[in-house]
């Protein structure tokens, strides 16, 4: 009796489990029954949001889509400018699924990949396009914003039939899944513009430039002349360099002997007052009493001559007036 309750309890609560399924947060589900999805009255799949849900055990199946924001890195690729000048562009794109049940149908079951083509290979026509329509100063300097602005705008919102732009096989694609779409469902929504990834029920949040190039062979050239043009102007500033030292050294050596000069007139001039002071002094003192200098003088005359180191020999008549205080002296009697 106890056996078969326990098979039976065991039977509802595997059944019970089979029939729950969780939609993780930043997901998103679509239940397949039979590998058909269950669709609202405007036969649009159902979408489940993040939580606790009840399926119809063994027989539907959930498919889940990731709600948060992806990241497609682009590969460089090469963009002609209005000038006609190549360069090479490395970009990435962030973009999230705006509307599942459009993004199910137009990526045959939710294939981000598939997407992804779509998505990259408009992008690229528009980025060539916006390029083609700007030169290099205005791609890399105040335009770069206004660049990818542009290039996110037309890609969520499409293009018009009259732009003109090359993007004919992408729009085509574009237009052949959302065809698909439209087929598929019976909503009184009107249409997003075919050639626009809404139609994909995808949102392009943002387009970033991550770095700009020139090819190598032309990067090469232009790094040659510019470095061919900095060591021109290398050597001018060395020559006008060199020049302006020349005119400071011919400056400085002119100061310096007009310096001089003056310090040697100004010394000469002060030297010849004190030589021409001196002499007022000395004739001062001769006149006040001329045979005591004379005497004095005489003294001293003396004294070098007939110092005990020198070794000199005068040869001099004793009448001379040298030798004149050396003689006696003779008092006049009166």
């Amino acid at each position: 009796m106890r056996k078969p309750i326990i098979v039976v309890l065991i039977i509802v609560l595997v059944a019970l489990y089979a029939s729950l399924f969780v939609v993780q947060e930043g997901n998103r589900g679509i239940v397949l029954r039979f590998g058909k999805v269950l669709r609202d009255d405007e036969n649009k799949p159902l979408v489940y949001a993040p939580g606790l849900h009840f399926k119809i055990p063994f027989i539907e199946s959930v498919k889940t889509l990731d709600a948060r924001m992806q990241t497609m890195d682009n590969q460089a690729d090469r963009f002609v400018t209005k000038e006609k000048k190549d360069l090479i562009v490395d970009s990435y794109i962030k973009w999230r699924i705006s509307d599942f049940s459009r993004y199910y149908l137009a990526t045959g079951g939710g294939d981000v990949s598939q997407a992804e083509v779509l998505l990259k290979r408009k992008f690229s026509d528009r980025l060539r396009s916006e390029i083609g329509r700007l030169d290099v100063k205005e791609i890399v300097t105040d335009s770069r914003g206004r660049l990818t602005t542009d290039v996110r705008d037309a890609l969520n919102t499409g293009t018009s039939s009259d732009d003109g732009t090359a993007t004919a096989a992408a729009d085509d694609a574009i237009a052949s899944a959302a065809a698909r779409v439209e087929r598929e469902t019976s909503s009184s929504e009107p249409a997003p513009n075919p050639n626009s990834m809404a139609a994909l029920g995808i949102q392009v949040v943002d387009v970033r430039i991550k770095q700009i190039n020139l090819p190598t062979e032309v990067s090469d050239a232009i790094y040659n002349r510019m470095r061919a043009e900095r060591e021109a102007v290398a050597r001018s500033q060395r020559s006008q360099g060199q020049e302006e030292a020349e005119k400071l050294r011919a400056q400085a050596d002119y100061q310096v002997t007009r310096t001089l000069a003056e310090a040697e007139r100004t010394a000469l001039i002060t030297r010849g007052e004190g030589d021409a002071q001196a002499a007022k002094l000395f004739a001062d003192a001769f006149s006040q009493d001329p045979d005591f200098y004379a005497f004095i003088r005489s003294l001293r005359a003396y004294d070098k001559s007939f110092d005990s180191n020198n070794q000199d020999v005068m040869v001099l008549s004793p009448d001379s007036d040298f030798f004149r205080y050396m003689k006696t002296p003779t008092h006049a009697t009166r």
